[in-house]
Protein backbone atom coordinates (compact mmCIF):
# COMPACT_ATOMS: atom_id res chain seq x y z
CA UNK A 1 0.00 0.00 0.00
CA UNK A 2 0.88 3.39 -0.70
CA UNK A 3 2.45 5.74 2.53
CA UNK A 4 -0.26 8.20 3.09
CA UNK A 5 2.13 11.02 2.87
CA UNK A 6 2.51 10.10 -1.10
CA UNK A 7 -1.30 11.50 -0.97
CA UNK A 8 -0.87 14.88 -1.94
CA UNK A 9 -1.94 17.62 0.99
CA UNK A 10 -0.54 14.35 3.38
CA UNK A 11 2.39 15.20 5.36
CA UNK A 12 4.62 13.55 7.84
CA UNK A 13 2.22 15.06 10.94
CA UNK A 14 -0.92 14.54 9.54
CA UNK A 15 0.24 11.08 8.36
CA UNK A 16 1.34 9.87 12.00
CA UNK A 17 -2.27 11.57 13.37
CA UNK A 18 -3.85 9.28 10.82
CA UNK A 19 -1.69 5.98 12.02
CA UNK A 20 -2.82 7.15 15.51
CA UNK A 21 -6.80 7.07 14.63
CA UNK A 22 -6.22 3.63 12.13
CA UNK A 23 -5.93 4.74 9.12
CA UNK A 24 -2.58 3.14 8.23
CA UNK A 25 -2.15 3.75 4.71
CA UNK A 26 -4.05 5.31 1.51
CA UNK A 27 -5.82 2.41 0.23
CA UNK A 28 -7.68 2.24 3.76
CA UNK A 29 -8.25 6.37 3.67
CA UNK A 30 -9.58 6.02 0.02
CA UNK A 31 -11.73 3.90 1.29
CA UNK A 32 -13.01 5.49 4.19
CA UNK A 33 -13.28 8.34 2.48
CA UNK A 34 -12.54 12.08 4.42
CA UNK A 35 -15.45 11.76 6.84
CA UNK A 36 -14.88 8.81 8.53
CA UNK A 37 -11.00 9.73 8.65
CA UNK A 38 -12.10 13.20 10.05
CA UNK A 39 -14.45 11.49 12.66
CA UNK A 40 -11.66 9.34 13.51
CA UNK A 41 -8.68 11.99 14.66
CA UNK A 42 -11.64 14.17 16.09
CA UNK A 43 -12.59 11.30 18.41
CA UNK A 44 -8.85 11.35 19.65
CA UNK A 45 -7.89 15.11 19.23
CA UNK A 46 -11.16 16.92 19.94
CA UNK A 47 -9.56 20.38 17.73
CA UNK A 48 -9.23 18.49 14.70
CA UNK A 49 -10.31 21.42 12.19
CA UNK A 50 -11.90 22.77 9.19
CA UNK A 51 -8.99 22.28 6.71
CA UNK A 52 -7.69 19.05 7.97
CA UNK A 53 -11.14 17.81 6.59
CA UNK A 54 -10.51 19.52 3.33
CA UNK A 55 -6.76 18.33 3.34
CA UNK A 56 -8.09 14.65 3.71
CA UNK A 57 -10.71 15.16 0.95
CA UNK A 58 -8.32 16.39 -1.77
CA UNK A 59 -6.05 13.55 -0.66
CA UNK A 60 -9.16 10.90 -1.62
CA UNK A 61 -9.77 12.90 -4.94
CA UNK A 62 -6.17 12.88 -5.48
CA UNK A 63 -5.78 17.03 -5.66
CA UNK A 64 -4.33 19.86 -3.65
CA UNK A 65 -7.28 20.95 -0.97
CA UNK A 66 -7.31 24.84 -2.64
CA UNK A 67 -8.97 22.76 -6.06
CA UNK A 68 -11.98 21.32 -4.25
CA UNK A 69 -15.19 22.67 -5.82
CA UNK A 70 -17.20 24.95 -4.27
CA UNK A 71 -19.89 22.21 -4.11
CA UNK A 72 -17.72 19.87 -2.05
CA UNK A 73 -16.29 22.73 0.28
CA UNK A 74 -20.14 23.64 1.13
CA UNK A 75 -20.74 19.78 1.54
CA UNK A 76 -17.73 19.66 4.09
CA UNK A 77 -18.58 22.59 5.94
CA UNK A 78 -22.12 21.70 6.66
CA UNK A 79 -20.55 17.96 7.46
CA UNK A 80 -18.09 20.05 9.72
CA UNK A 81 -20.75 22.10 11.29
CA UNK A 82 -22.58 18.76 12.25
CA UNK A 83 -19.68 17.54 14.41
CA UNK A 84 -19.16 20.42 16.39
Amino acid sequence: MEKLSDLPNIGKTLEMRLINAGVPDSGTLKRMGSKEAFTRLKSIEGDTCFNTLCALEGAVQGIRWHNLSSETKNELRSFFDSTR
